[in-house]
């Protein structure tokens, strides 16, 4: 059956939070919160990286941060779908402490939390698709990447939607970005790919004679959109900023307002008025 045009909707994109005590965080998400509430929505989308930080940090402290999150998402009034952050990732640095062994360790604090790391969702008409792109490393660290479970399973899910059905992604760190432009030359190359997907092109081959209309991603706090191959890959702002400092990169704290309508996706960046401890917001 071919895909028929349904009513317009429109859903909230809240990446990169990075929820923590210190800097008035927790303040500033409340106020994120309260700004998005004053739009129609039907649901909430969070990009990743929920908590600052989960990485190398105790058990508890780690514990405490979700709590913080989810303590403040409550006050959202929606249903929030999760897509896995490389900060939420509990005890891959070995500063944390955590042992392997424990059962928390890695992924599963957010699982316990949130559910599956990677999943799809049906909503009017329109498949949604969330992604994990958080590769561990051997050497205790991340990298940008789908792992190949993940890749069958996505062929999968693409394959068993009908002809025409229009799709939206999201992915914590971008599939396609132009970031790394807009950075001064590093000077020692980095030791792992972690600004976007090491193996995208993989994701992006699956995508091909598939109707995707959008692709929302996080991870780099800037509001950029870059077109490729007739999809529009977006990576909003963070609610965060600059990491609770201020404007990152041009870009200030804020949040993404997608709308959906005949078959295709437009978005625009909201800001929140939030102004960071100590910080040139200028």
């Amino acid at each position: 059956m071919a895909w028929a045009p349904s009513e317009p909707f429109s859903f909230l994109f809240l990446t990169d939070v990075h929820i923590q005590p210190e800097l008035d965080a927790a303040v500033g998400t409340d106020m994120a919160v309260k700004k998005a509430r004053t739009f129609k929505a039907d649901f909430a989308i969070n990009g990743g990286d929920h908590v600052f930080d989960a990485l190398g940090v105790p058990k508890p402290r780690a514990v405490s941060l979700f709590d913080l999150y989810e303590k403040t998402e409550q006050d959202l009034g929606l249903k929030v779908y999760h897509t896995i952050g490389n900060h939420d990732v509990v005890g891959i640095y070995a500063s944390s402490g955590v042992p392997a062994t424990d059962p928390l360790y890695g992924k599963k604090l957010y699982e316990d939390r949130f559910g599956k790391p990677y999943y799809s969702f049906n909503h009017k008409g329109h498949h949604f698709i969330v992604l994990d792109s958080i590769g561990i490393t051997p050497d205790h660290a991340y990298e940008g990447r789908i792992d190949d479970a993940q890749l069958q399973w996505l062929a999968a899910d693409l394959a068993a939607m009908p002809a025409g059905t229009p799709m939206i992604v999201s992915v914590h760190i971008p599939l396609v970005s132009a970031y790394a432009s807009y950075l001064p030359q590093p000077a020692t190359p980095a030791q792992r790919h972690s600004l976007t997907v090491a193996n995208a092109n993989q994701v992006l081959d699956l995508f091909e004679g598939h109707r995707v209309i959008g692709v929302l991603q996080g991870h780099t706090h800037v509001n950029e959109l870059v077109q490729w191959k007739g999809v529009p890959y977006i990576t909003s702002g963070a609610v965060c900023g600059n990491w609770w400092k201020g404007v990152h990169l041009g870009t200030p704290e804020g949040f993404t307002v997608v709308t959906v309508a005949d078959g295709k996706l437009s978005a625009r960046y909201e800001t929140y008025g939030f102004k960071a401890v100590g910080a040139n917001n200028g």
